[in-house]
């Protein structure tokens, strides 16, 4: 039996591999032959030139007067959720940041347009362009000498990656060559930290999860891409000498969310009075998250930018080895997701019509927990948000943006 057992997991850890491997190659083949032809015929080519473009950017990427530190960020994903609010501080503080957004329609383009505007008024400009854009990178850094680039542009969202797997390689793989290879080819090269996800751990059943965990067993494609991610930064800082910081995330809410997440449609349809659907696993498990609020994640984003160190190399040449790392921020505090629902029923003053249903194999997994041991000792990252305040922040957003006037107790 226990032979038996041996040679299953080796079977299985060998069929991760392959797959590992597999999309790593699929990345690689998508990035050198199908990204988009160097100028496209579009109006997005036809707004990124001339002097009045040019200005912009320029404006955007200069530190406001006063400021001792000159950094100049380039924001990847700058109107998604997180890439907003990282924004936001990174120019509240002095920075200069440029942002970039594809404005995809992963969900409703709008909620990114009116966070664009947001970020407008803040003194931010943000490019609406592809990440597999090289000769629009290209010209940014031509026009820019970025210090940092924060790399936040992904495609999103576990259970999607079944209905369009092409959307993840091409995101998430061949986006991050993409980026990786205007960085190393800069002179300065710039530093990076980039968004990984917690989603990387998995099948691993040890919680809370450790970044010296394994993660070598991905339960989702979206996990997957994640993980080949990883494996990138660590060949381009070990051959160009880029100093890279990933960072993996755990489950971030917050206002200005991604429609897409569990707190953020089950507040639409506790409204709405629709039904919510609560999963549990075998035996019926509680299915738990570590939600991590926006602000604490954006504190995290600011320090791992903060502590890391220059790259080294030049123009696509090493001088010596450079800094990798990689960093969980979570809330390390998991909740069943059963409170989520009760916390929202409350804030909303409306009782949710709640269906309980076993969970689904979507890659989905039953429970996250971070260990941030690591980030405290070396980020100072000390998460100080409960999910009752982060929810009532929440419910005070959604219920101002969607019009729904006074119908809370937040």
């Amino acid at each position: 039996m226990y032979k038996y057992l041996f040679v299953h997991r080796s079977r299985y850890h060998s069929i991760s591999k392959l797959l590992f491997w597999t999309l790593l190659f699929l990345g690689v083949i998508f990035f050198v032959f199908f990204r988009p032809p160097p100028t496209p015929d579009s109006s997005r080519r036809l707004l990124q030139d001339g002097p009045d473009w040019e200005s912009r950017v320029l404006k955007s990427a200069r530190p406001k007067s006063g400021t001792s530190r000159r950094r100049i960020v380039l924001v990847t994903g700058a109107a998604g959720f997180v890439g907003t609010h990282v924004s936001a501080a990174l120019r509240r503080r002095g920075d200069g940041v440029v942002g970039l957004d594809n404005f995809n329609s992963y969900y409703n383009p709008s909620l990114k347009r009116a966070r664009r505007a947001l970020l407008e008024r803040a003194g931010v400009f943000v490019v609406e362009a592809d990440v597999n854009d090289a000769e629009l990178l290209k010209k940014l850094f031509g026009l820019v000498k970025f210090t940092h680039v924060m790399h936040l542009a992904a495609q999103a969202g576990v259970r999607y990656a079944m209905e369009n797997p092409a959307s993840y390689v091409k995101s998430n793989i061949a986006g991050l060559v993409s980026v990786l290879e205007a960085c190393k080819s800069a002179n300065p090269q710039p530093t990076i930290i980039w968004a990984s996800s917690s989603s990387v751990y998995g099948l691993n059943t040890k919680t809370p999860f450790s970044e010296e965990d394994r993660t070598d067993l991905p339960s989702s494609l979206y996990a997957a891409t994640k993980k080949a991610g990883e494996e990138i930064a660590h060949t381009y800082n070990h051959i160009y000498g880029l100093s890279i910081t990933g960072l993996r995330f755990f489950t971030v809410y917050g206002p200005w969310g991604r429609p897409d997440m569990a707190y953020f449609f089950f507040t639409k349809n506790i409204l709405e009075g629709e039904k919510i659907t609560i999963f549990e696993g075998p035996d019926r498990a509680t299915v738990g998250r570590d939600f991590t609020y926006i602000d604490d994640i954006v504190k995290g984003c600011l320090a791992a930018l903060d502590t890391a160190k220059k790259s080294t190399g030049s123009g696509g040449k090493k001088k010596g080895p450079a800094q990798l790392r990689v960093f969980n921020l979570g809330n390390t505090c998991p909740e069943p997701v059963g409170n989520l629902v009760y916390i929202l029923e409350k804030l909303l003053r409306v009782k949710a019509k709640k269906d309980v249903l076993p969970m689904p194999a979507n890659g989905d997994v039953l429970y996250t927990h971070a260990n941030i041991s690591l980030a405290q000792r070396e980020l100072g990252y000390k998460p100080s948000t409960d999910l009752k305040t982060g929810l009532k922040k929440f419910v005070r957003w959604y219920l101002d943006y969607y019009g729904y006037g006074k119908k809370s107790s937040v």
